[in-house]
């Protein structure tokens, strides 16, 4: 068995045993991939680790940014009460289509507002009508303005809100101070505005599984 073999094996059993599909989560997936959408959603246990420190954050609102198909979307959204509320930024229109049938399909969508267009457009705009603070956000989009993701981030929660960003390690790329892609620099400016901010703590995890070599960071805002 290889090593990739491997890590599907134990998210395959991860998956079965801590957190197993139901028919809206494998419609989404299901749907997704017929659209056409990239196969970049999270995996089963990330979606399960999405819900959990929502839940353990006591989150009533949400901001995801970067919805695809919706997956995480629904994870999240299962972590509000009922009068809670999350609002998920996608680029894309034919994205923002699937995942608002997929959400709607899922019973959540009285809870989940997509907005669609870029999000360097739709963070002020989500600004200027003073929402109150987020306690959660999950940041999965282009990777060369997560700086830009983690200081709207800021502007939009409060002291004690989480900032969990995605795929931070880039297949180990990140460790690489004279690359010229963009999404390694984008990530490793977010990841030291992290470190550095005095309004944040944050750590980063690697991790492994089915979509291969990668890892996130969680940030708690102090004040």
């Amino acid at each position: 068995m290889s090593e990739s073999q491997l890590w599907d094996a134990v998210d395959d059993y991860f998956t079965a045993h801590l957190s197993p599909q139901d028919e809206a989560l494998d419609a989404t997936l299901r749907d997704s991939e017929a659209a056409g959408l990239p196969h970049i959603a999270v995996t089963a246990p990330q979606g399960k680790l999405l819900q959990l420190l929502a839940e353990i954050q006591g989150a009533r609102t949400v901001l995801e940014i970067g919805t695809l198909g919706g997956y995480s979307t629904i994870w999240l959204a299962r972590a509000l009460p009922a009068d809670g509320r999350l609002v998920t930024l996608e680029y894309d229109p034919r994205h923002a289509e699937v995942a608002t049938r997929n959400i709607a399909r899922a019973g959540l969508d009285t809870l989940v507002e997509v907005r669609v267009g870029p999000a360097l457009e739709s963070l002020p705009r989500l600004a200027d009508e003073n929402p109150a603070p987020f306690d959660l956000v999950f940041i999965d989009a282009d990777k060369v303005n997560n700086p830009h993701y983690v200081e709207w981030a800021l502007k939009l929660t409060s002291a004690g809100s989480l900032i969990v960003l995605d795929n931070v390690v880039r297949g180990g790329r990140v460790t690489d101070a004279d690359s010229t892609a963009p999404d390694v620099q984008g990530t490793r400016t977010a990841l030291e505005l992290i470190g550095s901010h005095p309004r944040l703590s944050g750590t980063a995890v690697q991790t492994v599984g089915s979509k291969g070599y990668d890892g996130f960071a969680l940030a708690r805002v102090l004040e």
